[in-house]
């Protein structure tokens, strides 16, 4: 019994896992002539419902300074990719280029990242 108890509780940790990181499959960004900017991201992941979702997406600065995040307040399990929006980011001066990121509330960060330019 107690073999049959640990399989099992091996098995739904790994099953809570295989909904994998959240990938970004695509952003478009719009900028003003102060580099105030909209970003609409898409993002992908397998969501599970609470337990396991996707979160949250980021912009980061090329050397890895939070610019702005975008937090996603409840899973997408029948959305998928979904794309969400931010508006009103200020972008530091000298700043060509960004990283989005997205991070699921399992995994963390780690799926695929993009790096897109920053339209002056």
């Amino acid at each position: 019994m107690h073999r049959i108890t640990v399989a099992t509780s091996l098995f739904l940790m790994n099953a809570s896992a295989l909904a994998g990181e959240a990938d970004v499959l695509k952003a478009d960004v719009t900028c003003d002539s102060q580099s105030v900017c909209g970003f609409s991201v898409t993002v992908q992941h397998t969501d599970e419902g609470w337990d396991h979702y996707a979160d949250k997406w980021e912009v980061l600065s090329p050397g890895g300074d939070l610019i702005a995040v975008r937090k996603l307040l409840h899973p997408h399990e029948d959305e998928q990719p979904f794309t969400r929006s931010l508006d009103d980011v200020r972008i530091p001066a000298g700043v060509d280029e960004v990283t989005i990121r997205a991070h699921d509330s399992v995994h963390g960060y780690g799926g695929k990242e993009l790096v897109v330019q920053i339209p002056r």
